[in-house]
């Protein structure tokens, strides 16, 4: 989490993104703190077991973590868009051995999925 950056069409990267969209295995207090810290909106669903924990200890236990539902669909077109690169077998075991070739590899199957939507 602390080498996140979010590419530019010109200058230096930015390091701190409005959002951060990720999924349950994510959700830990470790993570949260580190997001806000930076200033940055987690939306990560609670895990049951952390509602479990939470809702036993009572009052003491403190409020839910903030989550949004609508930004949290648009994570969905994420998972999407990965598992068709996935069809691809070259993609899905990364048999090549640069990473120039393997992104080379990913623009190319990017733009068939995209030239045939």
């Amino acid at each position: 989490m602390a080498r996140l950056r979010v590419p530019r069409p010109r200058g230096r990267p930015r390091t701190r993104p409005d959002l951060v969209l990720a999924d349950k295995a994510y959700s830990s207090r470790e993570i949260r703190d580190h997001l806000r810290k930076r200033g940055i909106r987690a939306v990560i669903p609670e895990r049951a077991d952390q509602q479990a924990n939470r809702k036993r200890r009572g009052q003491a236990g403190g409020r839910p973590p903030a989550f949004d539902r609508e930004a949290y669909k648009q994570r969905n077109t994420v998972e999407r868009c990965i598992n068709r690169l996935k069809q691809w077998r070259g993609i899905a075991t990364r048999y090549e051995k640069t990473a120039t070739i393997y992104l080379a590899g990913l623009h190319i199957a990017g733009i068939f999925l995209w030239s045939t939507r």
